[in-house]
């Protein structure tokens, strides 16, 4: 089942990624006291109102599990706030090894794997697209973005790499696209990551591209939504990309990223098909409506124990907190971990500096008035993004601070954990500030 198949009143393909485009707070953490608070694993003591916001969800059963992780600097492990259960039915708790749909927190992921080719050489940043896939060549673009697929005018301009990792190629979305776009994507497959195996009443199921290959194919006969570099706007780009990678680098797309980012980052969990010698760690995914909870993907029964029809480089993985800590401490890094080198410097700083074309729109966009880099939000030294499930994940270079949230409930706007997290640590940044006052 894809994503744009679980629609409900409640729960509509908008609603499912809207909260997802969303930073873990990283202008918030600016002025915290860690020191050697963080010398502990558990910090819950540290941050009591943010532990009690875990807590409350926890407890009241609205959520099985809210994990908080934060690391400082090249500390080799996160320390966490927060608990809770893989399932809401089983008793076995999350750790920082339990395995979470990240979803759009493959993002920056994939981003970054982008930035090692052209680190290399292989890819160049405003290098068009029609080099190295050949039908997008002479693309369309949609008069009236919700309009007739034959009412188009030419591009006025290539297809980037630049707007691939920025969402301004002005390429649709599944979750995004209205009218006859959004039933073309459906039509032809063009699915951006997975929800549920399980059928659910009253939902017509798509059926998935067979493979990345083709799902890129299918994608360039459509017409664009916008004209390349005019306006920002949440896309199917970062999926598109998966296939770049392996035209470039004559490797599969997941192949690729295990080789190049999670075998040198010592991320060993993250999957886009979970073995089944790991089900147990995996946990279970929740729609919200009415406040309640009901399983859509059980763990022991989920869809990502399946192989991918199509390996989505913009929503298709699984990982732990311990593994993309991991991938933020490489980025702190500045490409480098434990002695592991995975890209330069200057690719980790290009890559989560602003990459936005300078004649791009954000008006009116979850983008407005910020930046965007490989993959992900760049703001005021902050690079990270958000998944559909709830999770958050966020580098700020400023303090050497990398922080997540994780949790497993769809659509993520369901709860206001997002705002109330930020809330909880102003909170214990001012118990903080008045402690040390009185000392």
């Amino acid at each position: 089942m894809a994503f744009r198949e679980f629609e409900t009143p409640a729960l509509s393909r908008r609603s499912l990624f809207r909260g997802s485009a969303l930073l873990a707070g990283g202008a918030a953490l600016s002025s915290l006291p860690f020191g050697r608070a963080l010398l502990a694993h558990d910090i819950s003591e540290n941050w009591p109102n943010v532990a009690a916001l875990a807590k409350r969800y926890v407890d009241s059963r609205k959520l099985a599990n809210l994990f908080l992780t934060f690391g400082w600097g090249q500390e080799d492990h996160a320390h966490t706030v927060g608990g809770g259960t893989l399932s809401l039915a089983k008793p076995a708790q999350v750790d920082e090894n339990s395995l979470f749909r990240i979803y759009s927190m493959s993002k920056p992921i994939t981003g970054m794997a982008t930035m090692i080719l052209i680190d290399q050489g292989k890819l160049g940043l405003d290098q068009p697209l029609h080099e190295i896939l050949p039908k997008f060549r002479n693309m369309q673009v949609l008069i009236d973005p919700e309009g007739s697929l034959e009412e188009t005018v030419p591009a006025q301009q290539p297809i980037t790499i630049r707007q691939l990792l920025t969402h301004t190629a002005g390429l649709g979305y599944q979750i995004i696209s209205k009218g006859p776009l959004q039933a073309a994507f459906n039509e032809q497959g063009l699915v951006g990551g997975r929800v549920s195996r399980m059928p659910i009443p009253g939902i017509e199921p798509v059926t998935p591209a067979p493979g990345l290959a083709v799902w890129a194919d299918r994608l360039a006969e459509l017409p664009l939504m916008y004209q390349p570099a005019t306006k920002w706007s949440y896309s199917c780009s970062i999926d598109l990309l998966g296939r770049v990678i392996e035209v470039v680098s004559g490797m599969e797309f997941e192949a690729f990223l295990k080789q190049r980012i999670f075998e040198p980052c010592g991320m060993g969990s993250t999957y886009m098909q979970v073995p089944q010698s790991e089900v147990g760690r995996l946990t279970d995914n929740y729609g919200i409506i009415g406040g309640n909870a009901f399983p859509i993907d059980p763990g022991v029964n989920s869809i990502f124990l399946d192989p991918p029809e199509v390996p989505a480089g913009g929503g298709g993985l699984v990982s732990s907190p311990k593994d993309y800590d991991r991938f933020l401490r490489m980025l702190l890094g500045y490409g480098t971990i434990d002695g592991n080198f995975v890209l330069s410097e200057e690719a980790v700083r290009v890559g989560t500096s602003n990459l936005l074309p300078a004649s791009v729109d954000t008006t009116g966009s979850w983008l407005e008035g910020e930046g965007h880099g490989a993959g992900g939000r760049s703001k005021d030294g902050s690079f990270g993004w958000g998944g559909a499930a709830g999770t958050l994940a966020a580098v700020d270079f400023n303090l050497k601070l990398r922080s997540c949230l994780f949790t497993q409930y769809m659509p993520a706007e369901a709860y206001p954990i997002r705002d109330e997290f930020l809330a909880a640590m102003e909170a214990d940044l001012a118990g903080m500030r008045a402690k040390q006052k009185a000392a």
